[in-house]
């Protein structure tokens, strides 16, 4: 059977793919009968040389090829578009995505077969082949409404009933945002903190993890995206976690000016621990976060937003203005010219 997932919430795509092994069946004997494979190396012959191997003591075979779907994605690079369809010259008999659909198209019944990506277009061309075939399941990532209820329902699962007040969830929301890996993590911390009992919103700032960071994360949104209001007031919040005001312009300008690393590293077809290397960072947190704004703001409004961080940080450190005033003058700044411009 064929199975494609794919989609920015990499935490509920990461359940289904376990859901899959657990039905397959013992996973002693799954062990042995497992492949997983990059989709950026793989050939459509190797693919279907493992589908067609038979399985050793078991009844199914497991094959996983993770992001094969992104290899036939469109790329701006160099101001180009880089086409997801190989060129007349240069192509064989029949485009690769097409050779891959071949390949997966009459499996084996003993194999189960995984194909995943990331942030997919619906222009995919290998999408559109494997549509004809079965059915996709997508995973976006969740707005805010939907995370409160994805919160709650996971506190009530893991905490046999028990719940978290809606202050709670909504400052979880903000802090943690949409990356379901580090929210998870946290509600297992709060969990063991309040021993049984329910979970307030004194247990959250006490308990969760990067709730700086987060927060200066959550902060770099409202600022690039021009929303004043919110923020101003998650400054003020940071204000009263006794962030200073150097600090925190540091901390904002080096997160945007990771996320202008993380675009430029993802184009030149850096990978992951790759990246974590070059931007000294030893926190996948700071990384998937990184990622996930990448994917929102073109490296033009980066840059600008960086170089006004950057003179907002001068005029704080040659005692030009105090720093609590010029985060709030840099914040209304921004915000006028989005009035200026008509809010575009």
């Amino acid at each position: 059977m064929l199975h494609v997932l794919f989609g920015e919430d990499d935490f509920s795509l990461r359940q289904s793919l376990e859901e899959i092994k657990k039905s397959i069946g013992d996973e002693t004997s799954l062990m042995s009968n497992t492949n997983v494979f990059e989709g950026k190396t793989l050939t459509p012959e190797h693919l279907r040389a493992a589908c067609e191997a038979m399985p050793f003591l078991s009844e199914k075979r497991l094959v996983i090829v993770e992001r094969l779907l992104d290899k036939f994605e469109e790329k701006q690079k160099g101001g180009k578009k880089k086409s997801a369809k190989p060129s007349a010259k240069a192509s064989p008999a029949i485009p690769e995505y097409e050779a891959f659909a071949a390949a997966v198209k009459n499996l084996p019944p003993f194999t189960e077969l995984v194909i995943t990506g990331g942030k997919i277009s619906s222009r995919n061309p290998l999408l559109q082949e494997l549509m004809k075939i079965t059915k996709v399941q997508t995973f976006p990532m969740m707005k805010s409404a939907q995370l409160g209820q994805w919160l709650e329902k996971r506190v009530a699962a893991q905490a046999k009933g028990k719940k978290i007040s809606p202050k709670a969830v909504g400052l979880m929301v903000r802090l943690v945002g949409s990356d379901l890996w580090t929210m998870a993590n946290e509600v297992d911390k709060l969990i063991l903190y309040t021993c049984g009992r329910n979970i307030e919103e004194e247990d959250v700032k006490a308990v969760v993890s990067n709730a700086q960071e987060a927060g200066v994360f959550a902060m770099v949104d409202a600022i690039i995206e021009q929303r004043v209001g919110p923020a101003q007031e998650l400054l003020q919040q940071l204000f009263r976690q006794g962030m200073a005001p150097v600090q925190m312009l540091a901390m904002i300008s080096r997160q945007v000016r990771i996320i202008y690393q993380v675009r430029e590293m993802r184009a030149a077809g850096k990978q992951r621990g790759e990246m974590m290397g070059k931007l000294g960072l030893t926190n996948d947190f700071v990384l998937r976060k990184a990622n996930e704004q990448a994917d929102r703001y073109t490296a033009a409004r980066i840059k600008e937003v960086y170089l006004q961080l950057l003179e907002a940080d001068i005029s704080i450190k040659t005692g030009k203005v105090e720093g609590e005033l010029a985060l709030d003058i840099l914040i209304a700044e921004m915000g006028r010219q989005n009035t200026v411009s008509g809010g575009n």
